[in-house]
């Protein structure tokens, strides 16, 4: 009886853990949980954020993205040039080197879904279809978080195996 006081909690807390986990494979290439943020009704834009993991010898890299809840897809990056913050269209895709971890996260390099046809609810999730320049196309499904959610709210890809 002792041991399932223990146990019952922990169980329950993987269990959470595991529903907001999703990963997908694609080749040498692991997707850990691709998510979006929330959006406000007659937005017209939203970003989209995951991992890819490259498992393979080769490099790989992320050329295209498409979602039918918006026209197209970009992938972009934020910076800061001469203490001005700014985003712009990311040229070729995102490469993926072996044995490392490219990472679509806020602030940094990330999707943008422009034209957006349908807001973004929380605790929805959406569709769409990445395509690697070796791997070839995988499906996935977005899972639209809080407006304000950042990647550390999110799991944590190193305990499940990233």
């Amino acid at each position: 009886m002792l041991t399932f006081r223990f146990l019952a909690p922990l169980a329950l807390a993987l269990a959470a853990t595991a529903a907001t986990a999703h990963e997908y494979k694609a080749g040498d290439l692991l997707i850990g949980h691709p998510w979006a943020r929330a959006t406000v009704a007659g937005a017209k834009i939203g970003g989209g954020f995951l991992t890819v993991k490259n498992n393979g010898a080769s490099a790989d890299r992320l050329v295209t993205v498409s979602v039918p809840f918006a026209d197209k897809v970009e992938i972009h990056e934020s910076l800061e040039e001469d203490g001005v913050a700014k985003m712009r269209p990311v040229e070729g895709g995102v490469e993926i080197k072996p044995g490392e971890t490219a990472e679509l996260a806020p602030g940094g390099k990330h999707l943008m879904f422009i034209g957006l046809k349908q807001p973004l609810a929380k605790g929805q999730k959406v569709k769409g279809e990445l395509t690697f320049a070796k791997a070839g196309r995988v499906e996935v499904e977005f899972a639209i978080e809080g407006a304000g959610a950042k990647p550390d709210k999110q799991m944590d890809h190193d305990k499940h195996g990233m």
